[in-house]
């Protein structure tokens, strides 16, 4: 959080070089300062303005999506390749099978002649 400071001593000696009495300046300057923080509280209030990210938030979130993008494309490449090499078992599965079909029948028809 920001801090603003409001220099009392200063702004005492401004109002009296300007002509007001202490007891009037410090007055001014007590009102000033209660002015300035319920100011400030009301934007605080009103924009939310604790909640707002900064760039070190906004820089920790990208780090954590690209490491979660990471862990995901990591994973899809995994997935592809168990993928790949179930189909490859099952292509290679049905051609020994049409294999066997095909002798089978060939089998069958030079005993038949």
């Amino acid at each position: 959080m920001t801090i603003i400071t409001f220099d009392t001593h200063e702004f005492i000696k401004e109002l009296k070089s300007a002509g007001f009495s202490e007891q009037q300046a410090e007055a001014i300057t007590r009102l000033q300062k209660t002015a300035i923080s319920t100011t400030l509280e009301q934007a605080r209030h009103d924009y939310q303005l604790d909640d707002l990210a900064t760039k070190r938030d906004l820089k920790e979130l990208e780090l954590k999506v690209d490491a979660g993008i990471r862990e995901l494309e990591l994973k899809v490449a995994k997935d592809i390749a168990e993928s790949k090499a179930e189909l490859i078992r099952w292509v290679v599965g049905v051609g020994v099978l049409q294999m066997t079909l095909i002798v089978g029948l060939m089998l069958k028809l030079t005993h038949s002649i």
